[in-house]
């Protein structure tokens, strides 16, 4: 993992910005070019869609840009601090484009889909006995889009009503995963590789990352009617589905319309500053500025959800 340069925060405090960028094949050979100026941005959000990244590597040798495109299929990318980087997108690379900047450096740009295979492809055909329940059934389809690629990941306790009758499970995985999401009032989504689900009105396990303006946060988070808009310097711990910790009076609060209408109100602040993280953009230069991620948040209660193309 390359050390890129430091970022200093309004009290002076350094921190050592890191990367780490590997690409490879399905056989597992790959090469780390972690060494070279990275530029990237991830797009993550609490969507069954695949989640995506472009990442542009600068100037690699003509061979090594020919492998990449030639032989190599998967990537994985982490970022952070010295002391707390760690995974920010694993995926599968759908295209390589190369060109050159300012008529001098060579880029080469990988786009890349996090879980698309096993969301495309992954199909189910079996059959259940009596007595199933929801956790069997989303076994099922996490088993089949693990051999697509998607681990199995985070599920909470989905009750334990049992089906009176057989269940014949047969098509698209997503399908039965989508249903299963609706009947468990859960929200599924393949996030670095693994499926997930998290309550509509949960959260996964873990603390809270607390942001102020000493631990990360960037300017002033502000109240839109879709949730609270938050930056913050690039933190891995910041997951789909996780929370943050905010100081509600450090909120622009929203000016609302007069007139507005039905719904179109600001979203609700939580009582005790806690929010759900549904997406985040993760955006870095390891030889410039950028060192971010922005994020739309949710009350803990709150059951907002993106549309399904909004990744």
């Amino acid at each position: 993992m390359s050390r890129t340069g430091t970022n200093q925060d309004e009290k002076g405090r350094c921190w050592l910005r890191v990367c780490s960028l590997l690409v490879g094949a399905d056989s597992g050979e790959g090469l780390d070019l972690s060494e070279l100026r990275i530029t990237f941005q991830t797009r993550k959000g609490d969507v069954e869609t695949p989640n995506s990244a472009e990442i542009n590597i600068y100037n690699l040798s003509g061979d090594t840009a020919a492998r990449i495109r030639r032989e190599f299929t998967q990537v994985a990318l982490s970022a952070g601090y010295e002391g707390n980087a760690g995974l920010i997108f694993r995926g599968n690379i759908r295209q390589v484009r190369t060109w050159r900047e300012n008529g001098t450096d060579a880029v080469l740009s990988i786009l890349a889909a996090d879980g698309d295979r096993a969301y495309n492809f992954a199909t189910v055909n079996t059959t259940l006995a009596a007595g199933s329940r929801p956790a069997d059934r989303v076994r099922v389809c996490q088993g089949a889009m693990a051999e697509k690629g998607a681990q199995a990941g985070y599920v909470p306790d989905l009750g334990r009503q049992a089906l009176p009758r057989g269940k014949v499970i047969y098509g698209m995985a997503r399908q039965y995963m989508r249903d299963e999401a609706r009947d468990t009032d859960t929200d599924w989504s393949i996030q670095d590789g693994k499926v997930q689900m998290v309550p509509r009105k949960g959260y996964l396990p873990g603390e809270a990352v607390l942001l102020t303006h000493e631990t990360g946060l960037v300017g002033t988070p502000e109240q839109t009617q879709n949730g609270l808009t938050v930056r913050a310097l690039l933190n891995p711990l910041l997951r789909i589905g996780g929370r943050i910790k905010l100081d509600n009076a450090s909120v622009k609060r929203m000016q609302t319309p007069l007139k507005a209408a039905a719904g179109q109100g600001a979203a609700r602040l939580d009582d005790d500053g806690i929010y759900r993280i549904i997406k985040v953009e993760f955006k870095g230069d390891t030889r410039g500025n950028d060192w971010y991620a922005d994020m739309l948040c949710i009350g803990i209660d709150d059951t907002m959800r993106l549309p399904l193309d909004q990744v």
